[in-house]
């Protein structure tokens, strides 16, 4: 054998060798490649495969179905058939559990038909998407800030859409799982003896979330924090809001044996942040 063919067979075999470690090796990479392959190699009609990515949606095969519907998308993107898988795709993977994905191709939707008469259930899915993936209140809550500004848009967007009634039920759920969060912190700084820090975590449920379940105790914990720090007059603001609007509550009773016990009672004062923040005017609470 000539050096030159010696050196062809070297070459050839360090291709294969290199061509088998890299594909064997990066599962990865293998996949793209297989993907992309079926995506090409695909030349079914639009019809047919989005017949097939549907039976695999009803048979709770998410996201194999998502996966077809976006290649409807890649193949077909002006037929009839594009139109509705991209939306299609958003809903499967939101029953897929993959919200960024479900929310990519939702918004893509929206970018492409955004007067269509579908474009309020692609708003929902992306509100869905975030409301979802919400924490509970000892977590952070960058989740829900998003969940409620996308569940507003679809509210404004399209206020008669059939999702309009349960977009303002979670809207209330996720400004509630806020307020529960900031009463977290505020007990935490007041445990601590951190009073200010305690306050300025109760008066963001006052002013901020005052229609949840968690203003009366914020009204409560204020009148315990303002007396612990000698401020008796927005300790007495405090809970005469609280008696005025919530006067069978137990928060009242307790605000309401703390200033006895410190020889005051509830009183409104009218240049209170408080009385300005409340919605509502309150007078003078005596008992």
């Amino acid at each position: 054998m000539g050096l030159r063919s010696i050196g062809q067979t070297l070459a050839a075999v360090i291709l294969a060798t290199t061509l088998s470690s890299s594909l064997g090796g990066c599962g990865s990479m293998g996949s793209m490649f297989s993907s992309s392959e079926s995506t090409q190699l695909d030349q079914r009609p639009p019809d047919q495969i989005y017949k097939e990515a549907d039976d695999l949606l009803g048979q709770g095969k998410n996201n194999k179905a998502a996966e077809l519907f976006e290649r409807i998308d890649q193949l077909y993107p002006y037929s009839e058939e594009a139109k509705k898988s991209t939306l299609m795709a958003a809903y499967a993977y939101q029953k897929a559990g993959k919200g960024p994905e479900a929310v990519a191709a939702a918004r893509r939707f929206l970018s492409l038909h955004p007067g269509s008469k579908e474009a309020a259930l692609a708003q929902e899915i992306i509100a869905s998407s975030y409301f979802e993936r919400i924490s509970g209140p000892t977590r952070d809550q960058g989740e829900t800030k998003k969940a409620i500004a996308e569940l507003e848009t679809l509210i404004s967007r399209y206020p008669d859409s059939r999702y309009s009634e349960d977009a303002k039920r979670r809207i209330k759920l996720a400004r509630d799982t806020l307020a529960a969060s900031e009463m977290n912190v505020g007990r935490y700084w007041q445990k601590k003896g951190n009073y200010l820090g305690a306050v300025n975590r109760f008066k963001t449920v006052v002013t901020e979330y005052q229609q949840t379940t968690h203003v009366e105790e914020a009204l409560m914990r204020l009148t315990e924090c303002y007396m612990a720090l000698g401020i008796v007059n927005e300790a007495q603001t405090a809970a005469a809001v609280l008696g005025h609007n919530f006067p069978d509550s137990p928060w009242y009773k307790d605000a309401y044996a703390l200033l006895q016990s410190g020889g005051t009672a509830p009183r409104e004062d009218s240049g209170s942040w408080i009385s300005h923040a409340w919605k509502r005017t309150v007078g003078s609470v005596a008992g």
